[in-house]
């Protein structure tokens, strides 16, 4: 739990650590199981926890104030985790315990704690709890106490300082006015296609991730969650990637819910005016993230260690961001956003550095650490990217120099379809050819090439290296590898499970092909691998199936819901051409 925005210091980081991460305890003395499930179409979770003698359900909530508007999130939230605990059955001995990662001094405050820690010292953290409290000699604040069937404890923790929220409420009527501004949001959702109810989780995941103070969507809501268990591929994902953001405004945008894509365009490109060109990842504030740092207090999931805390990545050099805006600003002057001076001359100094930087060598869509490279798609977002001001200039009739752009467009994409292209292999590959440098392998982004016009699903050299692309990154059932690393260093050691978004694309793949069971069958088997609450990881290990890297995953919630969409219209279009 990292405070106050999700890209904060950690204030409890048990995750990480079970010895000295930290938590925030409410469960029965002497545990037997456990089951989850979030309230429909909410954000509200609820954990069943069974006892020796009985059992409890404990209800979380982030609450947000009455008749909140989720498309306004910073002033719905009213900076609470409110957890209440109501025994069903028997008699469970209830022990609620709080004990931050950081070293914490405890203050009676009215009623309730003051809770004040190394690593928040200027946050107004305060805990509130329906039975006494009292610190003990580890550092931690807490109680047991015994309770019966149809007996609540309630206990939250504040901090936002608001002197009006700082009392317990009914907390029935806080945990219902939260679960009815979710539903609220939930009723824009317009889809109607294959796992429609994970489809409507994976939208409400990715508002779970949306800081919507700015607009910015995380890549992910942790840090440190190892791609390999025991590697050293542990990143920080608590950043908004525009790459990501944008995929994911573009799978909101299809399923109606167009206000965050709105926001996030905003957000992203009056950074990107701010800065004179844009970033890469930025934090929730539109600031850098922090120098990437190691955290030798704590051990790493499963020994995964270093925990890291800010993203190196963050300097490297990545030229599919050009395509990644232009494609959002097309979407949105598409759906008749207006395109004043202002946006227009931002719009035009990102197609005037695409064309500028397209044949520089960088670091790609997988953030490579280690010298640039031609990456096909890098240059192929370059192309997305004069291509679609292109295409906003004839929409909002706008001045430019058309032909010069249309000139460069169609340079940079016969380059790209000729340096791309092995005759021999009859695909095509991770990177163009240049002089005395190989094409590289294949990547899973190459699956993404159709997606963003560059070449038809049923062109037979794309049609060729989807095929290719299966059998040589094929990690079993369904999964692909993103790339192999005996076949494209990245600069680090170690390897990695597989990668779901490129499995998705495949989706997407064979579904523009036509090969619609085989499509549906694949995204199925995807869709299946979602724990009992429908989220989703990074990446899966494809010798148990298990979760790797960062969760929930934002690339994988978009996969589920952009491929389920085209299999969806796709069904129809057949349906039509049957009748």
């Amino acid at each position: 739990m990292c405070l106050p925005r999700f890209d904060g210091p950690p204030l409890f980081a048990r995750l990480l650590d079970a010895e000295r991460g930290g938590s925030f305890d409410v469960d029965p003395v002497g545990l037997v199981e456990g089951g989850q499930r979030y309230l429909e179409d909410t954000g509200v979770l609820v954990t069943t926890l069974v006892g020796p003698e009985g059992t409890v359900e404990v209800t979380d909530a982030m609450t947000l104030r009455s008749g909140a508007d989720l498309t306004e999130l910073a002033s719905a939230s009213r900076g609470e985790l409110l957890r209440v605990a109501r025994v069903t059955s028997g008699v469970v001995d209830l022990r609620i315990r709080l004990q931050p990662t950081a070293s914490t001094r405890y203050r009676p405050d009215a009623g309730g704690w003051a809770v004040n820690t190394e690593s928040h010292p200027d946050l107004p953290l305060r805990v509130l709890c329906s039975v006494d409290l009292e610190t003990d000699d580890d550092g931690g604040l807490g109680t047991t106490v015994r309770r019966h069937a149809g007996e609540i404890v309630v206990v939250s923790l504040h901090w936002s300082g608001d002197t009006r929220l700082r009392t317990v409420l009914d907390p029935s009527s806080l945990v219902d006015q939260t679960a009815a501004a979710w539903r609220r949001w939930m009723r824009h959702v317009t889809y109607e296609g294959p796992q429609r109810e994970l489809v409507r989780r994976s939208a409400l995941t990715l508002k779970l991730l949306d800081h919507s103070t700015t607009g910015g969507i995380m890549a992910a809501a942790t840090s440190s969650l190892p791609e390999h268990v025991g590697g050293v591929r542990n990143w920080d994902y608590r950043y908004t990637w525009v790459r990501d953001a944008a995929f994911s405004t573009y799978a909101l945008r299809r399923i109606g819910l167009t206000s965050e894509a709105d926001a996030f365009l905003s957000w992203t490109l009056a950074c990107a005016d701010r800065d004179g060109g844009p970033s890469i990842m930025y934090a929730l504030d539109g600031g850098q993230p922090p120098e990437e740092t190691s955290d030798e207090r704590l051990r790493g999931w499963r020994g995964s260690a270093p925990v890291r805390w800010g993203n190196g990545a963050a300097g490297q050099t990545q030229h599919d961001v050009y395509g990644e805006l232009l494609d959002v600003a097309f979407q949105w002057a598409r759906a008749g956003g207006p395109i004043d001076d202002h946006l227009w001359g931002i719009l035009t100094s990102l197609t005037e550095q695409a064309i500028e930087n397209w044949t520089v060598p960088d670091h790609g869509i997988w953030e490579i650490r280690d010298s640039g490279r031609p990456f096909t798609y890098s240059v192929a977002l370059c192309h997305v990217a004069v291509d679609r001001a292109i295409r906003i200039a004839e929409i909002a009739g706008r001045d430019a120099d058309l032909d010069r752009w249309r000139q460069a467009a169609s340079e940079i994409r016969e380059t790209l379809l000729e340096r791309a292209f092995d005759p021999d292999g009859e695909t095509f590959t991770e990177q163009l050819a240049t002089d005395g440098e190989g094409r590289g392998g294949l990547d899973g982004s190459l699956l993404a090439l159709p997606l963003r016009r560059i070449v038809d699903f049923d062109d037979p050299r794309m049609v060729a290296t989807v095929d290719a692309v299966r059998r040589r990154l094929d990690a079993g059932d369904g999964l692909l590898y993103r790339y192999l690393h005996e076949e494209s260093s990245d600069g680090l050691p170690g390897k990695e499970g597989a990668f779901l978004l490129c499995s998705f694309w495949l989706v997407d793949n064979l579904t523009g092909q036509g090969r619609l069971d085989e499509a549906e069958e694949l995204y199925d088997s995807l869709c299946a691998r979602a724990n009992h609450l429908g989220l989703l990881s990074e990446e899966i290990d494809p010798t148990d199936g298990s979760f790797l890297g960062n969760f929930p995953q934002a690339f994988s919630h978009i996969g589920i819901i952009a491929s389920g969409h085209r299999l969806a219209e796709a069904r129809r279009k057949a349906s039509g051409r049957a009748h």
